[in-house]
């Protein structure tokens, strides 16, 4: 079993959301430290004063996690200057909920490096020293879009199926080099922070509470869960998706469970509140 009490704890996109929320639950089983990666300065700075003053031992870092040296550069300092952490959370991600051919190239590109490659960045930064060490244990925050299509998150959805797959692939690979290596996939449905503001749940699928879901996160960290699905009904799309022809999955899923419309008044965060992006040359 991951132990959170008496470690180091990282998260990226930490300083909001359901990251703030899995680092205080860090810190209140007993985390030793926790580290925040995030972009918005303002929110970061907040966050680690919230906590400092709490009386936890808690350090925020500026970073931008779609330019892999940049990942480099902050994965060495951390090293250095608090330890090699024994959890490393891949929590940051942005959608931008519009049909494809509203997307600028800018928007494609910035959803595929900061939700896909971005958390790939951050888990390779610190794979070597967890090998080297023998312990380990990554989290990788996917989404139920990654096992269904669904309009207005193709790329969204694109980035988290190619999540998914390396996810459980990595899983695969690391529990074949030590039995304290692990790796924890997460595939929550809508969560109720403002990324996913003006969503309709579909059917038997409610818009899941940040604390339930963080929580849930927490608890399979501590138990070396491979998975974790949330609410109970998206264990059903694996199963469906491989039993239904194509028409079928998208009648009973689409029109029936109302998948297909849930995006259709989707806002988001305000502009202002996206995080940046500034992708440069690795």
């Amino acid at each position: 079993m991951t132990q959170i009490t008496g470690n180091i704890v990282l998260i990226t996109g930490g300083a909001s959301g359901i990251g703030k929320i899995m680092g205080r639950k860090s810190l209140q089983r007993g985390a030793s430290h926790l580290v925040i990666w995030d972009v918005n300065t303002v929110l970061l700075e907040q966050t680690i004063a919230e906590f400092t003053a709490a009386g936890y031992a808690a350090t925020g870092y500026k970073a931008d996690i779609a330019n892999a040296d940049e990942v480099r550069q902050t994965a060495a300092l951390v090293m250095q200057e608090i330890g090699l952490p024994a959890i490393v959370i891949n929590n940051a991600g942005i959608i931008v909920g519009r049909l494809f051919q509203e997307h600028s190239y800018q928007d494609i590109d910035r959803t595929l490096q900061i939700n896909t490659a971005g958390a790939m960045y951050v888990t390779r930064a610190f794979l070597d020293s967890f090998i080297q060490r023998g312990s380990g244990h990554f989290v990788n925050i996917a989404s139920a879009a990654g096992l269904t299509p669904n309009p207005r998150m193709s790329v969204y959805a694109a980035s988290k199926w190619a999540m998914l797959g390396w996810s459980e692939s990595l899983r695969l690979e690391l529990e074949q080099q030590s039995k304290n290596l692990h790796v924890t996939t997460v595939t929550p449905s809508y969560i109720g922070t403002g990324m996913f503001a003006g969503v309709k749940a579909p059917l038997l699928t409610p818009i899941l509470g940040p604390e339930e879901i963080s929580e849930a996160i927490v608890k399979a960290i501590l138990t070396n869960r491979a998975i974790v699905r949330k609410p109970a009904v998206v264990y059903l799309l694996p199963l469906l998706r491989g039993l239904l022809p194509t028409r079928m999955f998208d009648l009973i899923v689409g029109r029936f469970f109302n998948v297909y419309t849930s995006m259709d008044h989707f806002t988001g965060r305000p502009a202002a509140e996206q995080p940046a992006f500034t992708k440069q040359p690795n």
